[in-house]
C-alpha cells in the first residue's frame, strides 16, 4: 500500500503539474499570434476540466476504495459552487442591471430585502467556511441515518439520487433565493479584483491546479494509511470487518463526508471559471457522469479518476462541436465498452498485471488492521 504510485509515476505528476502551471504563464507572456501563446477559452477549458477532476478523485474515494456508490455527488458539487455563488453575487454591489444592493434576480422578483440565510455573505471567507461546512453537515447527517440504518448497495445509490433530485427541485423554485431556473451568473468581481480580467483568471486556474493536486496527496495518504485498509476491509468485506470488533459506521461517514467537502471545493472553484451556476448542476445525469468519469479511467486508482474525467470532457467538447446529436450515444457506447471490455479503465491498459490474491486476502488484511 505505501508504494501506491511507483516512482516514474511520481515523476510523470510533477511533469504533468509543472507543465499545467505554465499554460497561464504561456497566456500572459505571449500575445495572441505567438506560437507559445495560449488562448483564453483553452485556460478557462483546463481549469473546468481540472475542476471535474477533483470531484471525479473525491468519488473515487467512496466508490473505488469503500464501495460506496453515489448517484449524488453532483448536489455537493452544486452546493458548493452556490455557496461560493452567493459572495459573487454580493461582490457586484450596484454595478447591475438594476444598480441595486440586491442581486437582480431578486429586484425583479420583487424581493424587498435579502432572506436571513444570505447574512454576512458579502464576506468571502465567509462563504468559503459554508463552501466546506453546508455540504459536509448535509453529508454528515445524511450519512449518518443511511449507514445506521446499514442501506448499502443499489438501495443506497437510488437514495443518493433522490436526494439529489429534490434539491434541484427546490432550487428550481423562485421563492427559495437562489435564482430559480436562472441561478447565478453576471459575476463582475473577486476579492475585488475583475473576474474576467486575464490575470484573475490565471489565479483561479492555478488555485484550481494547486487543490486538484492537494487533494490527491491526501486520497492517496488515506488509501495508503492503516486508515485506508479499513475503508477497503469495508468494501471488501463488511461483516468480517464487524466481526472482529470494528465499527464500519465512523469510517463510511468519514470518508463519505470528506469525499463530499472536496466535492464541494471543486464546485466553488468551477463558478468563477465558467461563469454561472443554476440547478441543472445538481441533475441526477450530471452525477451519473461522474460515475462514468470514474469507471473509464480506472476505478479505486486515484489518478484513474483523474485521467478519466479529462478524457470524457474532452471528448464532450470535441463531440459537442462536431457531432452534438451523437454525444449521449458515444457517451454510453464509451461506458458499455469499459464496462465490458476494460473493467480497469484506461489506467488499468498500463498497469502491471498482478496475481490474484488468494480467498483468505481479505482476512489477511484485517488481520493486518487488528
Amino acid at each position: 500500500m505505501n508504494k501506491l504510485f511507483s516512482r516514474r509515476a511520481w515523476c510523470a505528476l510533477a511533469c504533468l503539474v509543472v507543465l499545467a502551471a505554465l499554460l497561464p504563464a504561456c497566456n500572459l507572456a505571449f500575445a495572441p499570434g505567438h506560437a507559445l501563446h495560449v488562448p483564453d477559452y483553452l485556460v478557462g477549458l483546463a481549469g473546468k476540466f481540472m475542476c471535474y477532476a477533483m470531484a471525479a478523485l473525491a468519488l473515487d474515494l467512496v466508490w473505488g476504495y469503500t464501495g460506496i456508490l453515489s448517484l449524488g455527488h453532483g448536489l455537493f458539487f452544486a452546493l458548493g459552487g452556490y455557496a461560493h455563488g452567493m459572495y459573487l453575487m454580493r461582490a457586484i454591489g450596484r454595478d447591475g442591471v438594476y444598480q441595486s444592493a440586491l442581486p437582480d434576480f431578486m429586484v425583479f422578483l420583487d424581493w424587498k430585502e435579502l432572506p436571513w440565510y444570505w447574512a454576512m455573505t458579502d464576506s468571502f471567507w465567509y462563504c468559503l467556511a459554508l463552501v466546506v461546512l453546508v455540504p459536509g453537515a448535509l453529508a454528515f447527517v445524511f450519512g449518518y441515518f443511511a449507514f445506521r440504518s446499514r442501506i448499502k448497495g443499489v438501495y443506497f445509490s437510488i437514495i443518493t439520487q433522490a436526494l439529489t433530485y429534490a434539491f434541484m427541485l427546490l432550487f428550481f423554485r423562485n421563492d427559495t433565493g437562489f435564482g430559480g431556473n436562472n441561478g447565478f451568473t453576471d459575476f463582475k468581481r473577486i476579492l475585488g479584483y475583475s473576474i474576467t480580467a486575464p490575470a484573475t483568471k490565471a489565479v483561479l486556474y492555478l488555485a484550481t491546479l494547486g487543490c486538484l493536486v492537494g487533494a490527491l496527496l491526501l486520497c492517496r495518504w488515506i488509501v495508503a494509511s492503516r486508515l485506508g485498509r479499513v475503508l477497503q476491509a469495508v468494501r471488501d468485506s463488511e461483516a468480517r470487518l464487524m466481526f472482529i470488533g470494528y465499527n464500519p459506521l465512523w469510517f463510511k461517514l468519514f470518508v463519505w463526508t470528506l469525499s463530499a467537502v472536496l466535492c464541494a471545493i471543486a464546485g466553488a472553484l468551477y463558478v468563477p471559471q465558467v461563469g454561472i451556476i443554476n440547478p441543472s448542476e445538481m441533475s441526477p445525469a450530471n452525477s451519473i457522469e461522474m460515475v462514468v468519469w470514474v469507471a473509464v479511467g480506472g476505478r479505486g486508482t486515484l489518478l484513474g479518476a483523474i485521467l478519466g474525467a479529462f478524457t470524457v470532457n474532452g471528448l464532450k467538447s470535441w463531440f459537442t462541436a462536431a457531432f452534438p446529436d451523437l454525444w449521449l450515444f458515444a457517451l454510453g457506447l464509451l461506458f458499455i465498452l469499459v464496462t465490458l471490455l476494460m473493467q480497469k479503465g484506461l489506467l488499468g491498459l498500463r498497469l502491471p498485471r498482478r496475481p490474484r490474491r488468494a480467498a483468505q486476502a481479505p482476512r489477511q488484511e484485517l488481520e493486518e488492521v487488528a
